[in-house]
């Protein structure tokens, strides 16, 4: 199989050393200033997308549908970041004959809207934090935070790092955060509805690694705890997650494999988690329908390669692990 990494950098070679270990040819792209980047070096086949803007490189769905046209590349891995989200782009390699290195594209559509995302979690079984989304009036929203009870969160209904959130504490900030958190959401997403949630005071910041294959398997590799934040971005991440009481690790790794499974999850993804450090509470944060930048964390303490699982799974062949494994 010759496979196209749509991406650059640490991802690209972290994918093309897995690829050159079982057997696989790869195609490295680049923008013109990567045209000497060591990805482009290490590949078997390299394939110029075009200038240094992005949207122009390797943001452009239109270079990458030709360059795998042009290199005759078998798959894709989207790698993170970039359109490794992008379910249109999913789809539209799926449509020119390539398989997609991730999960199918109707799971990263759902899970790309926090709100779609809460739903289905919910109907899944798993726990949600009490919040409201069935309105974008702010006076609704408003009404709900008095509902909630004062903290609440006021959070973006899309994408992610950190953008379009912030902590209220009483009524009269209400309209105001809620204003400025939209607004942001706006600038940095392009959709400004927002959702109102309970604010956990004590959070903890858990998430759980699965991989699931096209035969209706899902496993889970445990958890990574990644608390340590500076402005809503990881910095520290430690697997698995210490001193979490049995009873909310065991549910943790459940309500993952459950939320998988309602989706027909296929690929490796991670499931992020907020746990009341008071309580032992968890409720369902968002999940990311990609290989995460922590994957490596959980490879050193279980010994299996999250990307040749992904590579497998897109192979369609079983996963090659059971969860007593």
């Amino acid at each position: 199989m010759r496979i196209l990494i749509a991406n650059r950098g640490e991802i690209a070679r972290r994918v093309i050393r897995t690829a050159r270990r079982l057997g696989h040819e790869t195609v490295a792209v680049y923008g013109d200033p990567d045209r000497h980047a060591a990805h482009v070096e290490e590949a078997d086949v390299a394939f110029r997308l075009g200038p240094a803007a992005l949207a122009e490189s390797y943001l452009s769905q239109d270079r990458l549908l030709a360059a795998i046209a042009e290199t005759g590349a078998d798959a894709v891995h989207p790698g993170y970041g970039f359109l490794s989200e992008n379910a249109s782009f999913a789809r539209a390699v799926v449509e020119a004959g390539a398989r997609w290195i991730g999960p199918h594209p109707g799971a990263v559509e759902k899970m790309g809207s926090k709100i779609e995302a809460r739903r289905i979690a919910h109907t899944a079984g798993v726990p949600i934090i009490p919040g409201f989304d069935e309105s974008q009036d702010p006076a609704e929203l408003g009404a709900a935070a008095q509902r909630i009870g004062y903290p609440v969160l006021v959070k973006a209904a899309a994408g992610g790092g950190g953008k379009g959130i912030r902590i209220v504490h009483s009524p009269d900030e209400f309209a105001g955060a809620l204003a400025e958190a939209a607004s942001e959401a706006e600038r940095s997403f392009g959709d400004a509805a927002m959702i109102v949630e309970r604010y956990i005071q004590r959070p903890r910041h858990v998430e759980v690694q699965i991989v699931g294959d096209r035969h209706g398997h899902v496993v889970h590799l445990g958890t990574r705890e990644c608390s340590v934040q500076r402005r809503y971005q990881k910095v520290l991440e430690e697997a698995p997650a210490p001193n979490l009481p049995g009873a909310t690790r065991d549910g943790l790794h459940s309500a993952a494999v459950a939320l998988a499974d309602a989706m027909g999850y296929d690929s490796a993804g991670t499931v992020e988690v907020i746990v009341d450090d008071e309580s032992g509470e968890f409720f369902f944060l968002e999940m990311n329908t990609r290989l995460q930048v922590e994957h490596p964390v959980t490879e050193e303490v279980t010994g299996f390669d999250i990307v040749e699982l992904m590579i497998r799974s897109a192979q369609d062949e079983p996963l090659p692990i059971v969860q007593d494994d």
